[in-house]
């Protein structure tokens, strides 16, 4: 396909609501090409002669063809959400909200089709894809309501003086997203923006930039014009959003070395920064645990999404009393976990998401096993078409090792056996990134220390996964700094501003 061939099949002749008005197909094309930016309300399409093309990580075949917006797109779009700011920003916090749960509504009517184009795109497995489309609608909706009591206070100046001190939008916030966990990642931040009164414009990653186009199209849908405006790209546009002048806030979640990049350039223009980025999360497993119980709470950490999520198991330190149990437990499950096409419901194991996540992957493994580590259960791509790889379980690996330094990103789980509990917190504090833990013990005083202990920003005890609705942390070291989401994320899409009243004399 040249630069311009087919673009009129992008969707710039689009129906004014619905899921198909966003871009979401009924059924999945061979090839789609998304051409059109979503700027000052309308679809723009896309100028560039550049194309990125992904292929179907399910079956190796063409999937997309995505048009980057170049630099003077970016910055048409960051110049309809400067010019919608104003108009916004006055716009009680009543209607904002309710904005965002009529947006809220049409994500969550559009969830099975959403789902499905993830599928296509990514293989997440089906259920995972929808559920994420619902979850994106529930913080849509929990920002609509949290939203109404992002205020500030008033300090008593003296008898004839008030100080009110006074919570206002930014202004034109750029909302970077991954690919992995699309929805929720991208609504959570959306919401909270928009919900305070800021403008946005936001990019998809460019390995789910169908899905992350089509639910933000249908948010933007029930904003005026201006206020949310889409680009489609990868590194090259993101980094023309970071250098405008006019961005205040930029979110991101992703990879550690694109939050580096963010972080160096917006930081040098005085923007402020959010960034969500890398992990390798440890588990430490506590002497006088259930073994099965244990196995399963691994299983679930290291493979659940094939082992791309950022809090995924990466790391486990199992205490040598039990290991033997766990480790024969684990490697049943991983061995019992179905691979095949992640649109089928029955599959358990889908594939991943390219070829150059499953090189990290295959490297990673190889290396290990070239350096003593033992594999117990995997190890080699699966003989099929499509980024297969099959649930991997490693014993013996050693603190040095990649496998246990840098982040996989697979469905691997590395196994370090340790003597005590000590010794497990230790090697579980070490490392660059800082972004979760989970310790599994059956002891209060164990559990007490590694939530005093371990710098991460989410200590998980004797469960590897969940949490209340409205959670917030700070990710450490190479793993990022934000707020999460919740009222704290509110907080930071605001600034502060003080004034002083004093009665006319």
């Amino acid at each position: 396909m040249t630069a311009t061939a087919d673009r009129s099949t992008a969707g710039t002749s689009v129906p004014a609501r619905g899921a198909e008005a966003a871009g979401v197909p009924t059924t999945t094309p061979a090839a789609r090409v998304l051409a059109t930016h979503y700027v000052g309300g309308r679809e723009v399409p896309a100028a560039n002669e550049r194309e990125i093309r992904r292929t179907s990580p399910s079956t190796g075949e063409p999937a997309c063809v995505v048009v980057p917006a170049t630099h003077a797109e970016v910055a048409e779009a960051v110049g309809a959400a400067d010019a919608a700011r104003a108009a916004w920003r006055r716009t009680p916090p009543a209607e904002r909200a309710a904005a965002l749960r009529r947006a809220a509504a049409a994500v969550r009517a559009a969830a099975p089709e959403l789902g499905a184009l993830l599928t296509a795109t990514t293989g997440r497995l089906i259920g995972q894809a929808v559920e994420g489309a619902e979850v994106a609608a529930d913080l849509l909706e929990e920002a609509a309501t949290t939203g109404l009591g992002a205020t500030g206070r008033t300090l008593a100046g003296g008898s004839s003086a008030l100080d009110v001190v006074r919570r206002e939008p930014r202004g034109v916030v750029a909302v970077v997203t991954p690919w992995n966990d699309p929805f929720p990642a991208a609504a959570g931040l959306l919401a909270a923006a928009l919900v305070t009164g800021n403008t946005v414009v936001h990019k998809p990653s460019e390995r789910s930039a169908a899905p992350g186009w089509a639910m933000a199209r249908l948010i933007a849908e029930e904003l005026p014009a201006g206020v949310l405006n889409i680009v489609n790209g990868d590194g090259e546009t993101g980094a023309g959003l970071v250098l405008d002048e006019r961005v205040a806030l930029v979110a991101h979640v992703g990879s550690t070395a694109a939050g580096r990049r963010i972080a160096a350039t917006a930081g040098a223009r005085g923007a402020r920064v959010l960034l969500e980025n890398g992990g390798k999360d440890p588990i430490v497993v506590d002497a006088g645990v259930d073994p099965v119980w244990a196995a399963g709470q691994i299983a679930l950490g290291a493979f659940t999404n094939t082992g791309q999520i950022c809090t995924s198991v990466e790391r486990v330190y199992l205490h040598e009393s039990v290991a033997d149990d766990v480790l024969a437990e684990l490697v049943r499950l991983a061995d019992d976990l179905r691979v095949g096409s992640p649109d089928d419901p029955a599959t358990k194991l889908g594939p991943l998401v390219d070829e150059a996540q499953l090189a990290v992957v295959a490297e990673h493994v190889s290396a290990a096993v070239a350096g003593g580590a033992r594999c117990l259960a995997g190890g080699a791509r699966e003989d099929r078409p499509g980024c297969y790889y099959p649930a991997t379980v490693l014993d013996g690996c050693t603190a040095e090792m990649a496998v246990m330094t840098e982040e996989t990103f697979g469905p691997v789980a590395a196994v370090t056996r340790v003597r005590d509990f000590d010794e497990a917190l230790r090697l579980a504090g070490t490392g660059r990134y800082g972004l979760a833990a989970t310790v599994l013990t059956p002891y209060l005083g164990h559990a007490l220390r590694a939530s005093e202990e371990l710098d991460v920003g989410t200590v998980k005890i004797n469960a590897v996964f969940g949490g209340a609705p409205g959670g917030s942390a700070d990710p450490r070291r190479d793993s990022g700094a934000g707020a999460g989401y919740g009222p704290d994320l509110l907080t930071a899409m605001t600034v502060l501003k003080t004034v002083h009243l004093e009665a006319a004399r």
